[in-house]
């Protein structure tokens, strides 16, 4: 488990007085004083954690990718380009949750079943469908798509723009354009199934 980073978050009501630089201005003065890099931690961490929670599903999972998202960040900022900090910084988050996935892989299918188990013997079927009717539908939807189409997304929906998420990707702007068309017609088409499943049971009950 990777190390918490000790970034001290802001008084409540009270606004960060780097609140107003533009953002290349703070990965400058970062550059030279890494204390400065609060300000970037505080700008991101929120983003970055809901990102981070929805592809891996797992609070837990979600805050040490995160803490890791932004320690690896701070170890390598002299490397990132001022004016492109933020599609810098989730290109870095792509990679970590890639790696974090891989590792998941190893132990998911064991313990899925024995967590799914215990679950059912404790909450009524009503509980676990209100459970994850709602905070894991983005989720299952994912998982449908291909790898690419996921990963392109899940960056989508963290905020990032077509040319960010190219840049995060590896990917050229066209091509990050088309496999989003294509990515949104597959939601679609599983959205459209999926209710007409759900009405088709709702009809037959």
């Amino acid at each position: 488990m990777p190390n918490r980073l000790q970034i001290p978050l802001p008084a409540t009501g009270r606004a960060s007085p780097e609140a107003d630089l533009d953002e290349a201005d703070l990965v400058a003065i970062a550059k030279r004083d890494r204390a400065a890099f609060a300000s970037l931690y505080r700008r991101y961490v929120e983003p970055v954690y809901r990102y981070c929670d929805r592809c891996l599903g797992n609070r837990d999972a979600a805050e040490d990718a995160t803490s890791l998202i932004f320690t690896k960040a701070l170890a390598a900022l002299a490397t990132c380009r001022n004016d492109r900090f933020r599609s810098w910084l989730f290109t870095i988050a792509h990679n970590v949750i890639v790696d974090m996935r891989r590792e998941q892989q190893l132990w998911e299918p064991l313990t899925a079943a024995a967590n799914l188990m215990d679950g059912t013997r404790q909450r009524s079927p009503e509980a676990l469908a209100l459970a994850t009717d709602d905070a894991r539908t983005i989720q299952v939807l994912l998982a449908h798509l291909s790898a690419d189409q996921r990963d392109l997304l899940e960056l989508r929906l963290a905020g990032l723009t077509d040319a960010e998420i190219a840049r995060s990707l590896g990917r050229s702007h066209g091509a990050v354009r088309t496999s989003q068309y294509r990515a949104i017609a597959r939601l679609r088409a599983l959205v459209s199934t999926s209710t007409l499943a759900k009405e088709t049971s709702d009809d037959n009950r």
